[in-house]
């Protein structure tokens, strides 16, 4: 197995992480519920496994969020946690200039350069969490408080009620 940026940040940090490999089936519109369905494959808990979305606020300033695969980001919520009047999720096809990740395949670790990143307070309530490792077909397998962490993160409600 090949390291991946996200690896190796967890690796100098002596952060212990598993990794799990699934069939990438190329399917990754967020519309169609990848992440749930990534969660699937693994055999794993759904609300355990996070997608990490990257989003663009007015001032162009670039935030990274950690989402359940059960659950939509609220907006209101997101705005409020990194402080932008107007927050929009960034593009496709710019996703790999900006972060180095295509869709299907971004972790909130190992950008190209370092953004501030939310995670979902709910991540908290597990003892291990899966987030994807950078490529598609592999999930990190590690404890929430490490993803924190090592993504100098900060944990708060993101989920879109209802």
């Amino acid at each position: 197995m090949k390291k991946t940026n996200a690896m190796r940040i967890l690796d100098s940090a002596k952060i212990k992480y598993d990794v799990l490999s699934y069939d990438d089936d190329g399917e990754h519109e967020l519309s169609r519920g990848a992440a749930e369905r990534i969660a699937e494959k693994l055999g794993v808990n759904p609300a355990a496994c996070f997608k990490t979305i990257v989003m663009r606020s007015e001032s162009k300033q670039i935030f990274v969020f950690c989402q359940s695969a059960l659950h939509e980001i609220n907006l209101k919520k997101a705005r409020q946690a990194c402080g932008a009047k107007e927050i929009s999720p960034v593009k496709s096809d710019e996703l790999l200039s900006l972060t180095g990740y295509v869709r299907g395949g971004c972790s909130p670790l190992g950008m190209k350069r370092k953004f501030p990143t939310f995670i979902d307070s709910s991540a908290l309530s597990f003892e291990k969490i899966y987030v994807s490792a950078g490529v598609r077909g592999e999930q990190l397998v590690l404890s929430p408080d490490d993803l924190v962490k090592a993504a100098d993160a900060t944990a708060c409600d993101l989920v879109l009620e209802g």
